[in-house]
C-alpha cells in the first residue's frame, strides 16, 4: 500500500516539509520511489547511509545479530557492544566509549561529562561551554541551546543555563570570551547545517593550545563529519591536534540509530555508575552494523580513495565555470556549493532530474552522498546538477 501526502498529514506531526516523491527502496547509491523512479542519492539520509542501501556485509550482520540477541539492556554486557567499544576507541585513539542512540543524545552526554570534569576538579561555578556561531548540536532543549544559531532557540524558552557563543575563526572573540566560569568549547570541525563550512586550521590549533593551557575540555561534535566523511576518520583529524571528548553518530550506523562519546584519557573515569545512562545505547544489533561500518571506511586506504572522491568532485565543480556557482567548499565527500540562487530551488529541480541534494544555511547546496559511491556516480551525479544549475535564471 503507498500513503499520499494527505493521508501522511492526517498522522503525522507537522515538523517537516515533505518533499515528493514517497520512497519505496533503495540499492547501492540509488532511491526508488513508490512508482519506481529511480533517484541518485547525493544526501545519504543527511549523511547517515554511509555505505548506501542494500550493502550485503551490513546486511548479513545486523540480520544474524538479530537472529540471536536484539537487545539486552546496559544490566548486562554482550560480545558485540563490547566488540565495537574496543575497535572505535582503537581507530578513534580515544580511551572509552559512551555508546547512545544518536547525534544530539551524544552530545548531551559530552555536555554533562565536561561539566562533572570540572565540578570534580573545581567545584561549583565553572560550567559554562562554548560554542560557535551558526554551530548545530541537536534539538533537544539543551543541544539546542548549545546550537549557535538564533533561529533554533524561537519558541521553547526557558533553555538550559551555561552556553555562549564565539565567531568560527576569531581568536579575539574566544580569549574575550574564555571567562573564569568555562569549562569547555564545542566546536564542528565543517559547520554542516550551518552552510558547509570548515574551520581555520591556524585558529583550531590556536584555541586548542590555549585551551589545555588552562584546562578547558576540547570537545568535537563529529555527528555529521565524522566516520571517514572528510577523508580522516574524524574532521578535527584534518588539523593535528587532539580532542578530549569526540561525539559521532549518523554515518556510524549507516541507517540504523547509534550514537557516541569517546573520552580521551583525562576524562575516562569521569562518569560513575549512576552518573548516565541509556537504555537503547549500545543496542547490539546497531552495534553489528557499525561494526561493518569501521572495517569497510575507516582505513587509511579508504580515506584516501574518499579524499581522492573529494577532490575530484571539487575539480568537476569549479572547473564548470558555472554561473551560479559563487563558492565550493568542504573535505571529502562533504561539500558545499553556495549558489546564486535559490539553494531549495536547487533541490527541487535536482529532484525532478534523478538527483536528490540537501541544502545548508541561506546560500548553500550540501553534497553528503554514500561513501561507497564511485567517480562514475559521481560525474554522473554533478553533470545532473550542473545542468540544473545552467536551467535557473535567477
Amino acid at each position: 500500500m503507498s500513503y499520499d501526502f494527505n493521508e501522511a498529514k492526517e498522522c503525522l506531526v507537522n515538523s517537516y516539509n515533505f518533499l515528493e516523491p514517497v520512497i519505496s527502496y533503495g540499492n547501492g547509491v540509488y532511491l526508488y520511489d513508490t512508482n519506481n523512479n529511480k533517484y541518485l542519492d547525493f544526501t545519504s539520509g543527511i549523511g547517515v547511509n554511509s555505505l548506501g542501501y542494500n550493502h550485503k556485509t551490513w546486511i548479513e550482520s545486523t540480520t544474524n545479530q538479530m537472529k540471536t540477541l536484539q537487545h539486552s539492556s546496559n544490566i548486562f554486557l554482550n560480545n558485540t557492544t563490547v566488540k565495537l567499544a574496543k575497535k572505535l576507541t582503537k581507530i578513534s585513539e580515544m580511551s572509552k566509549v559512551f555508546l547512545a542512540n544518536s547525534g544530539a543524545e551524544a552530545n548531551e552526554g559530552a555536555i554533562k561529562l565536561a561539566r562533572k570534569y570540572s565540578y570534580d576538579k573545581y567545584g561549583k561555578g565553572r560550567s559554562t561551554i562554548l560554542s560557535l556561531v551558526q554551530s548545530f548540536h541537536g534539538r533537544t532543549i539543551t543541544t539546542l541551546k548549545a546550537t549557535g544559531q538564533d533561529k533554533f532557540h524561537q519558541y521553547f524558552f526557558p533553555f538550559t543555563e551555561g552556553f555562549n557563543y564565539i565567531n568560527a575563526n576569531d581568536l579575539d572573540d574566544f580569549k574575550a570570551k574564555l571567562t573564569s566560569d568555562v569549562c569547555a568549547i564545542m566546536l564542528e570541525a565543517i559547520q554542516g547545517e550551518g552552510g558547509v563550512l570548515p574551520l581555520n586550521k591556524e585558529f583550531v590549533q590556536s584555541l586548542v593550545e590555549i585551551c589545555n593551557e588552562k584546562d578547558i575540555l576540547v570537545i568535537f561534535d563529529e555527528v555529521q563529519c565524522g566516520i571517514g566523511r572528510t577523508g580522516k576518520m574524524f574532521g578535527y583529524n584534518n588539523f593535528d591536534i587532539n580532542a578530549d571528548i569526540v561525539t559521532v553518530a549518523k554515518g556510524l550506523g549507516a541507517g540504523l540509530p547509534i550514537g557516541g562519546v569517546l573520552c580521551s584519557k583525562k576524562v575516562e573515569n569521569v562518569f560513575n555508575p549512576g552518573d548516565h545512562g541509556s537504555t537503547f545505547g549500545g543496542n547490539p544489533v546497531a552495534c553489528a552494523g557499525a561494526l561493518v561500518v569501521l572495517d569497510t571506511l575507516c582505513t587509511e586506504k579508504s580515506f584516501d580513495e574518499i579524499s581522492k572522491k573529494g577532490a575530484y568532485v571539487k575539480d568537476l565543480l569549479t572547473k564548470s565555470n558555472n554561473h551560479q556557482i559563487l563558492e565550493v567548499r568542504g573535505m571529502g565527500l562533504m561539500i558545499g556549493i553556495k549558489t546564486k540562487c535559490s539553494p531549495s530551488l536547487v533541490q527541487k529541480e535536482a529532484l525532478k532530474n534523478g538527483l536528490l541534494v540537501l541544502t545548508a544555511g541561506k546560500d548553500t547546496v550540501r553534497l553528503l552522498p554514500p561513501l561507497i559511491i564511485s567517480n562514475d556516480e559521481l560525474k554522473y551525479g554533478i553533470d545532473i546538477l550542473l545542468n540544473v544549475l545552467n536551467s535557473i535564471n535567477q
